[in-house]
């Protein structure tokens, strides 16, 4: 019997720092890596493999992981940006009845069905864009029902496209409408009786809080914490993007899997974040798409040895796109990542983000076979080009997929 079902030979890869590797060869059996490497060194009984390719010097990678989304929603923003474009303030703009909670509306008035419609279009373009592992957050039912439509509808997407999604639950990205001037008694439903039922269904991988002076406070966001923790789930923290209230540090001492945003970040949180091995998620596209003149502290990140994921933040209110590598480019121009940071940004760093550095994320023995085989030579390209798509091939799980059917 064979040692390996497929054999990859003459590639150009990158390793978990994103730093670019070339003659190498990368062997697989059913759906695992069980070799890569130099291609010199290659053990002679991988030769028998029955599935051979020769790649020419063209690039693998491991496949993209997005690892911040909120793709699941209803209608858009499209009104509100023009409105934002001749002056209206956010502010303004929530007095009107726009912003998050307008589409909280659109989502609690969507069956199911209507969600898979919309947001499906957006996990294929995703797809489409080299991505085989998605984050999907909830946070625009903000009660139970809506919670638990939006979580089955991540889930199901997730089968409908044929990728890996972890679900996270943002309960907690604001006060929902029944509850307006109580936050309070929100996080207290949230924490006694949405998180458990929620549970429950298995439909939760981790536990997500907006912390901000505008959305939850530190106490509050503790709360949240602990119950996470009390279920065994672990969490996320949209932290530091507004002001620096010690979101990060809080976060950090649960041991979260990520920090995200984190504009405001300052020493006391990064060597926290650094110290529980809590991976900063930056999202240039909504640093792009607000106009923020504060950028997240990249080079106090490297000092302090935190690691750095990329993401889209696909959302309809701060970054409405569906491309990650857009978001590559734009962490290199904006942020001032180098290109090996930005291509471990999007695939160990971003498997680290979700808790999947065990089987996602890099070409190495014993991960899941998730590649994409690009048309490029030179692993700077896929920074290098934007908004300008790069014919590929995906395999998942050691298989070569094709398009998936239209819903």
């Amino acid at each position: 019997m064979p040692v390996c079902d497929k054999l990859l030979l003459n590639a150009t890869t990158i390793d978990a720092q994103g730093n670019q590797l070339t003659q190498q060869a990368v062997a697989i059996k059913e759906g695992l890596i069980v070799w890569c490497g130099a291609q010199a060194q290659l053990p002679k009984q991988f030769y028998e493999a029955p599935h051979q390719e020769e790649c020419q010097g063209q690039l693998i990678t491991p496949g993209l992981i997005d690892c911040h989304t909120h793709l699941v929603y209803g209608g858009n923003r499209s009104t509100e940006f023009q409105m934002k474009l001749a002056g209206v303030s956010y502010a303004q703009i929530a007095k009107t009845g726009g912003g998050i909670l307008s589409t909280v509306r659109h989502t609690r008035a969507a069956s199911e069905e209507e969600l898979i419609k919309q947001s499906l279009p957006r996990i294929l373009a995703l797809r489409a864009d080299g991505v085989t592992t998605v984050e999907i957050k909830s946070g625009y039912g903000l009660d139970l029902a809506n919670e638990l439509k939006m979580l089955r509808v991540a889930k199901r997407l997730g089968e409908l496209a044929g990728l890996r999604v972890r679900k996270t639950f943002l309960g907690a990205h604001a006060i929902g409408p029944e509850f307006q001037g109580n936050s309070q008694a929100y996080i207290d439903v949230l924490c006694q009786e949405m998180l458990p039922a929620l549970c429950e269904e298995n439909l939760v991988d981790a536990v997500d809080v907006f912390c901000e002076s505008i959305a939850f406070s530190l106490k509050q966001t503790e709360q949240v914490f602990a119950a996470a923790q009390e279920l065994k789930l672990p969490i996320k923290c949209h932290a530091e993007q507004l002001s620096n209230i010690g979101a990060s540090k809080l976060a950090a001492e649960f041991g979260a899997l990520s920090c995200d945003h984190l504009e405001f970040l300052d020493e006391k949180g990064a060597s926290a974040m650094a110290m529980a091995n809590t991976v900063a998620v930056l999202l240039p596209g909504a640093y792009y798409f607000l106009r923020e003149k504060q950028k997240p502290p990249v080079e106090l990140l490297r000092r302090a040895g935190v690691g750095m994921a990329v993401a889209t933040d696909c959302n309809p209110g701060s970054s409405p796109t569906t491309s990650l590598r857009l978001m590559m480019s734009m962490a290199c121009q904006f942020f001032s990542l180098t290109v090996p940071e930005a291509l471990a940004a999007v695939t160990s760093q971003a498997a680290r983000a979700l808790g999947l550095q065990k089987e996602v994320g890099t070409i190495a023995e014993g991960m899941n076979a998730d590649l994409i085989w690009w048309s490029v030579n030179d692993s700077a390209a896929l920074c290098y080009y934007f908004a300008y798509p790069l014919p590929h091939r995906m395999m998942i799980a050691g298989e070569w997929v094709s398009k998936p059917d239209t819903y």
